[in-house]
């Protein structure tokens, strides 16, 4: 394993763990989402570049594009739950009143 892949793959793990563990506020889930994406992104940019072919190019823009949904919905829910439930705690959040 190159230390590039290393670097993105700890990366990866390392949001994957926050969002494992790390789970208080959900703007913190969806910091650590937008890590793991954000790795995703440029680990598959770098596959595209070492590949040298145009039929890859356009992944890395449709994996961007989902990730910016992503994040705006994420968002969205953010604000509905901090307007309803008075904060973004998880802990708050009870699935059998909603």
């Amino acid at each position: 394993m190159t230390p590039v892949h290393f670097a993105f793959s700890s990366t990866f793990m390392l949001g994957l763990a926050g969002l494992a563990f790390h789970r208080t506020h959900l703007l913190s889930a969806l910091l650590c989402l937008e890590a793991m994406m954000l790795s995703l992104f440029i680990a598959l940019s770098i596959w595209t570049l070492q590949l040298d072919s145009t039929s890859f190019s356009a992944s890395p823009m449709l994996l961007l594009a989902f990730s910016a949904c992503e994040a705006s919905a994420g968002l969205a829910l953010l604000v509905a739950t901090a307007r309803t439930h008075g904060s973004d705690r998880l802990q708050s959040l009870n699935l059998l009143q909603c």
